[in-house]
């Protein structure tokens, strides 16, 4: 079997609801994760390119979180419907999709703004 190319980190976590740092998958369906092993199958990467269930990531307030390897990148507020550009342009294309993208000053630090509870990217 060839070595995978990328691997996808889905946050999967689930906190009871109203937490104050919210929650990547209230409902605990793993729908996020799903979407992106059929979109893998879809754009014929599937053997090379692994979407996985992760455990808290710890960046809870940028919910849900993914984080796609080797290229390190964390994207944030990940929806269903942002899952095919995802895979187009950061695991086939090589390149960061910009408006999803988790800042790096923002990464693992606690005054980051979004802590303070102002949303990374509008609901909706």
């Amino acid at each position: 079997m060839p070595v995978f190319t990328h691997h996808i980190f889905v946050c999967g976590n689930v906190r009871e609801p109203g937490h104050a740092r919210g929650c990547c998958d209230p409902g605990g369906t793993q729908v996020l994760k799903e979407a992106f092993k059929a979109e893998l199958r879809r754009a014929g990467v599937g053997r090379l390119a692994r979407a996985n269930h992760a455990g808290c990531l710890d960046q809870c307030e940028h919910g849900p979180a993914v984080v796609i390897y080797p290229l390190g990148v964390w994207y944030g507020n990940v929806r269903v419907e942002d899952v095919p550009r995802i895979v187009a342009t950061t695991v086939l294309g090589g390149e960061i999709v910009h408006d999803l993208q988790i800042a790096d000053d923002c990464l693992n630090n606690p005054r980051c703004p979004h802590r303070a509870g102002t949303p990374a990217r509008p609901e909706g």
